[in-house]
């Protein structure tokens, strides 16, 4: 199965485009969103083509390959002018015997994990900063924001074949890249 992970879009239509572009040029099976779909919040600059109506039409072409948690800047309004669910503070899916924990991070996060067990992926947004590393058994992954970031270069994240990848979403040069092990039991 081959995964894009995409986090704090904030209503940017020209970030979406181009994830989505790089989504159907890999052949993408699931594109998981890590919260901050629509709204880009009081403490955000407006992100470049702020455009949250086309953005939740854009995103409702896609419903059927989308999984997506809350994000603190995400309400009620916005699940209205979605037709996938978007409320849930996480969800968990398991793809080639891994286990992945997805949230958007403001409720859980490396300092604040959920119950983890060794092996398992712990995948977050929020932050607005990519992070791909493994310590003491659990696997942290965070794509960035593909509309404001905060350090660097906006980008997504990709999972294919027990390997992560980050990739630049301008560029699409790879970033980083981590290899899964799969979750005992």
């Amino acid at each position: 199965m081959k995964i894009m992970f995409i986090s704090d879009i904030h209503g940017s239509l020209p970030a979406l485009q181009m994830a989505l572009g790089h989504f159907e040029r890999k052949q993408g099976d699931l594109i998981v969103i890590l919260g901050d779909e629509l709204y880009h919040g009081p403490r955000n600059p407006l992100p470049e083509g702020y455009d949250p109506k086309t953005v939740a039409a854009l995103l409702n072409d896609y419903r059927e390959k989308i999984l997506a948690v809350r994000g603190n800047c995400d309400s009620e309004v916005d699940q209205m002018m979605l037709s996938f669910p978007m409320m849930a503070d996480y969800s968990r899916l398991y793809v080639d015997g891994i286990s992945f924990f997805l949230t958007h991070g403001h409720l859980y996060d490396p300092e604040h994990l959920p119950p983890l067990a060794s092996g398992e992926v712990f995948v977050y947004g929020h932050y607005h900063v990519p992070v791909t590393k493994e310590e003491n058994g659990i696997f942290y992954i965070n794509p960035n924001s593909i509309s404001l970031p905060k350090q660097g270069t906006a980008s997504y994240g990709w999972y294919e074949n027990g390997i992560y990848r980050l990739f630049d979403l301008k560029t699409d040069q790879k970033l980083d890249e981590m290899t899964l092990k799969r979750s005992e039991g």
